[in-house]
């Protein structure tokens, strides 16, 4: 939290000396745009560690959900049910961001603010022919060169699965070289990211220079977009859990209340798990062997809120940059959401957001030019989505003990880092 503010208060200071030195200063402001060079550094030294990370994350989360699946009927229950509320909410995800967007949308003043005079290209449309080519990589390493994320998410899919049939010391040796790989990026990760009041200062210069005042308005549009999306995933996930607890309208309302706000308070589901135990246990009236396992479950695998926001982030870039996806773009956009959904867990949440949807914005033809400075506003819609997570597994953990079929004990496995 305090490395958010950090973070944050640099934002402010970088706009608000840019679009000072830039009205008027000229001197100054020569001086600014070779300072904010490093901001432009910074990125570059994100941005290297993206694609060992995540196909490190997602073959090691590939053999991970295969173990739990493995361990009983409840578990692979479970596994259904997270796989396909992620699928429904990356869904609603990107269509309520772009409906926002078509509502109130990106006015020209920010997206002078926000993108540089060196703008990418806007992305052309693809056959569906090709794009269905272009998901095979005939060469791993030349696809992630050139920031084809997608065939790259493709091979880690397939040889995560590939590797689940092997014997299982062979597999659990590629598993542990792969978390260990994972390990290794997010420990550079979280280097670069110590630096990131620098990073995000430079970055924020430039803004200041280029588009002045108006930049922090831009910013403050961009919060109320993704915030206003994410907090629609907590009403949906709401209504599933009164719709699913068949108790009173309040009683389930006096329940949640508790939760979301430790969530809101704490930014962690981890957190917020004896606030939950106690609601399913309590109010809810769930069965202690369900409750004791799918939430321990659920907090550890389901992030119903990651892809609802993550694409919500890549629709607001898209959007600023005039790039309009395509059908196949969108799709692709969903499938990479459900995956770095699933290989992102238990990742510190500055970490996450740019791993998470950085590998979105490439499988959607989406500049990720801007990611670093949205992280640095991330601390307001991060309670939202650490309010929807909660939620959501409050509800995943009701529909599974109100199945007729439930069992009536089953020991949980072991969790995973949260």
């Amino acid at each position: 939290m305090r490395q958010g503010l950090w973070v944050f208060a640099a934002l402010a200071a970088g706009i608000a000396l840019g679009a000072w030195a830039g009205d008027g200063h000229d001197d100054v402001a020569a001086i600014l745009r070779q300072i904010s060079i490093l901001g432009g550094v910074w990125l570059d030294a994100l941005k290297m560690t993206l694609v060992p990370l995540v196909f490190a994350l997602l073959v090691a989360a590939i053999g991970g959900v295969a173990e739990r699946a493995a361990a009983g009927p409840m578990a692979r229950r479970a596994l259904a049910l997270f796989a396909g509320a992620i699928v429904l909410a990356a869904i609603y995800g990107l269509s309520a961001a772009n409906l926002a967007l078509d509502l109130f949308p990106v006015s020209p003043e920010a997206v002078a603010a926000l993108v540089p005079s060196t703008a990418p290209p806007e992305a052309t449309p693809v056959e569906f022919g090709a794009w269905l080519r272009s998901l095979i990589p005939t060469n791993v390493v030349a696809a992630a060169s050139q920031d084809a994320f997608l065939p790259v998410v493709v091979f880690a899919v397939v040889f995560g699965f590939a590797m689940t049939r092997l014997e299982p010391d062979r597999r659990a040796l590629l598993t542990t070289i792969f978390q260990a790989i994972g390990d290794a990026m997010i420990q550079i990760v979280r280097w670069v990211l110590a630096l990131a009041p620098l990073g995000v200062f430079g970055l924020a210069l430039a803004l200041g220079l280029d588009g002045g005042g108006a930049a922090a308005g831009a910013l403050a549009h961009y919060v109320a977009i993704v915030a206003g999306v994410t907090f629609g995933i907590v009403v949906l996930a709401t209504l599933v859990t009164l719709a699913a607890a068949r108790t009173p309208l309040l009683v389930t309302l006096r329940a949640l209340a508790p939760v979301q706000v430790v969530a809101a308070s704490t930014q962690s589901s981890l957190a917020s798990l004896p606030a939950m135990l106690a609601a399913a246990l309590g109010p809810l009236g769930v069965r202690p062997q369900t409750a004791e396992f799918v939430l321990p479950f659920a907090v550890a695998m389901f992030r119903l809120t990651s892809p609802v926001a993550n694409l919500s982030v890549v629709a607001y870039v898209a959007h600023v940059y005039g790039v309009e996806p395509g059908w196949a773009e969108m799709a692709a956009g969903v499938a990479v959401a459900f995956a770095v959904s699933v290989s992102s867990v238990g990742l510190p949440g500055q970490t996450s957001f740019f791993s998470s949807i950085a590998p979105i914005c490439l499988a959607m033809g989406v500049p990720v030019t801007l990611l670093p400075i949205l992280l640095a506003v991330e601390i307001i819609p991060d309670v939202f989505r650490t309010v929807g997570n909660v939620t959501g597994d409050l509800a995943a953990t009701v529909i599974m003990d109100r199945r007729r079929d439930a069992p009536t004990s089953e020991a949980p496995t072991g969790e995973a880092p949260p």
